[in-house]
C-alpha cells in the first residue's frame, strides 16, 4: 500500500512538473508584458509610427495591413516581415502581397528605435501589433491596449501566404469560411473589413469588379475606370482609395459605400449584396460608436490567432531576417 502511493506521489509530481512547463511554454499574452523590461516602449513605436503617418497619410494603412497579413498566415508571428534568401523563400512575393504590401522600412525604422531604449526585448511581432494600433489611433479611429508577449518565427511560408489571405475576388463564403477558420466569427468579418476605411488598392485589384460586375454604382463604376484601363497590364499599379469619403480618416464611411453600391474589391461589395451580413453593414453604417467597439474587439481576437510566446520562436534583433 505504501509502495502504491509512492509511485502515485511520483506520478502526481511528474504530472505538476510537466503541467507548469507546459504552462510557462504556452504563456498567455498581457497588456503590461513590457511594463518592466520595456518601459519607454509604446512612446518610442507610436513616434516613429506618427512620423511615418505625417510623411505619407497611406503609411497608416499600409502599417494596419501588415498586421492583418501576418495573423492571417500560420498566426501573428512576425513571419512576413522575413526577406528572401538564396535558401529562403518567405512571404513577401506571395501573391496578395507582391508589389503591395509596403512599410516594411518603418518597421525597421521602428525596431531600430525600439532596440536602441532595450536591445534584444521586444519581438518585431510585437511591433507589428503596436504599429497597427498607432495608425488606427492617429488616423482618428478608436484606442485599446495591445495585448504582448508574442515572439518571432524562424520560418515563413509563401504557400500559406497563398492560400490564407482571401483573395479580392472572394465572394461571400470564402470570406467568412477563411475567417471562421481561424477563429473570427461573421460579424468580425465585417468589422475588420471596415479597416478599409483607409488606404489605397491597385488597379489590378478592382478592374474586374468595376468593368463586368453589375452590383457596382455606375457613375463610381465610371470614375474608377479613367484611372484604370480595361486591359491587364495597363495601368495594374494606378491607386484607388477604398473610402471615396474620408480615404485617410478613420470612421465608418465604407459601410455608407457599401450600401451605395460603392465598394471598390468584389469582396467588399459582397459584404453588402443582399447576403447575411447586410443587416451588419447596415448597423455600422448608422452607428459609428458601435463600429469602432467591435472593431477594437476584433483586432484583439485577431492578435491572438496563434502567437509564439514561452520558448517558442526567437526574438530577432533584425525584423527582416532569423538571428
Amino acid at each position: 500500500m505504501a509502495s502504491s502511493f509512492s509511485r502515485f506521489s511520483q506520478t502526481l509530481l511528474l504530472l505538476v512538473v510537466f503541467w507548469g512547463i507546459t504552462s510557462s511554454s504556452n504563456a498567455q499574452l498581457s497588456t503590461d508584458y513590457y511594463s518592466k523590461s520595456c518601459p519607454n516602449l509604446f512612446s518610442t513605436v507610436k513616434f516613429t509610427v506618427h512620423s511615418a503617418i505625417m510623411k505619407e497619410a497611406r503609411m497608416g494603412a499600409s502599417l494596419l495591413r501588415l498586421f492583418f497579413h501576418d495573423c492571417f498566415v500560420n498566426g501573428c508571428d512576425g513571419s512576413l516581415l522575413l526577406d528572401d534568401t538564396s535558401s529562403f523563400t518567405g512571404e513577401k512575393n506571395a501573391v496578395p502581397n507582391r508589389n503591395s504590401a509596403r512599410g516594411f522600412d518603418v518597421i525597421d525604422d521602428i525596431k531600430s528605435a525600439v532596440e536602441n531604449v532595450c536591445p534584444g526585448v521586444v519581438s518585431c511581432a510585437d511591433i507589428l501589433a503596436i504599429a497597427a494600433r498607432d495608425s488606427v489611433k492617429i488616423l482618428g479611429g478608436p484606442n485599446w491596449d495591445v495585448k504582448l508577449g508574442r515572439r518571432d518565427a524562424r520560418s515563413a511560408s509563401q504557400a500559406a501566404a497563398n492560400n490564407g489571405i482571401p483573395a479580392p475576388t472572394s465572394n461571400l463564403n470564402r470570406l467568412i469560411s477563411r475567417f471562421n477558420a481561424l477563429g473570427l466569427s461573421t460579424r468580425d468579418l465585417v468589422t475588420l473589413s471596415g479597416a478599409h476605411t483607409i488606404g489605397q488598392a491597385r488597379c489590378t485589384s478592382f478592374r474586374a469588379h468595376i468593368y463586368n460586375e453589375s452590383n457596382i454604382d455606375l457613375s463610381f463604376a465610371k470614375t474608377k475606370q479613367s484611372n484604370c484601363p480595361r486591359s491587364s497590364g495597363s495601368g495594374d499599379n494606378n491607386l484607388s482609395p477604398l473610402d471615396i469619403q474620408t480615404p485617410t480618416y478613420f470612421d465608418n464611411k465604407y459601410f455608407n459605400n457599401l450600401i451605395g453600391k460603392r465598394g471598390l474589391l468584389h469582396s467588399d461589395q459582397e459584404l453588402f449584396n443582399g447576403g447575411s451580413t447586410d443587416s451588419i453593414v447596415r448597423a455600422y453604417s448608422k452607428n459609428p460608436s458601435s463600429f469602432s467597439s467591435d472593431f477594437v474587439t476584433a483586432m484583439i481576437k485577431m492578435g491572438d490567432i496563434s502567437p509564439l510566446t514561452g520558448s517558442k520562436g526567437e526574438i530577432r534583433k533584425n525584423c527582416r531576417r532569423v538571428n
